[in-house]
């Protein structure tokens, strides 16, 4: 059986973002007490690897430890001269025509898990985090203005098809529901 520790590692991976506490709590179904033993055991148990636990305020994240960063910064720099693929244009489409909108609702429509390809974009400078205004627990992904310019457009709304694109996909939350409770 997987101790508190490991559970919480495979949780702050999966998620590839930062996460609250309340988060955490809820979703092992722990203590805070107990929470607060895992992230010291945890923290310990990295401190001779390439990540890191990362605390600010009430959130963790699994991050790269700083003596790697040499390494970190070549494999970035490979992510950027590479092509987006296809998994990436449907990402940012989903994230220009539905946006904002947040991860999980992507990897619904998307089916598949998209942390990498929004880390990607996020590198890319192409989309952005913004906070979720009715979920605090929860971050939400918008285009950049430089992806705006890039496309050739100062608002989504001037992306082709924008209107007909976006009654299409309200049409099909109305007839499936929405799908994603955040």
């Amino acid at each position: 059986m997987a101790t508190l520790d490991s559970k919480l590692e495979a949780v702050l991976f999966h998620q590839g973002e930062p996460v609250t506490r309340a988060y955490l709590l809820n979703i092992l179904e722990t203590s805070p007490e107990a929470l607060d033993t895992a992230v010291s055991v945890l923290t310990e148990g990295l401190a001779n690897r390439g990540i890191r636990l990362l605390r600010v305020g009430d959130q963790l994240e699994l991050i790269t430890a700083p003596e790697v960063s040499d390494i970190i910064t070549k494999t970035r720099k490979e992510e950027l001269v590479r092509d987006l693929g296809k998994a990436g244009s449907e990402t940012l489409s989903i994230i220009l025509y539905r946006g904002p909108v947040s991860r999980t609702e992507i990897e619904y429509i998307r089916g598949v898990n998209c942390s990498f390809i929004v880390r990607n974009l996020l590198i890319r400078g192409l989309v952005e985090r913004v906070p979720h205004p009715t979920n605090t627990r929860s971050i939400q992904y918008l285009a950049t203005p430089k992806l705006l310019k890039h496309l050739g457009v100062a608002r989504v709304e001037e992306l082709p098809e924008f209107e007909k694109i976006r009654t299409d996909i309200n049409a099909f939350e109305t007839q499936y529901g929405e799908g994603v409770d955040e």
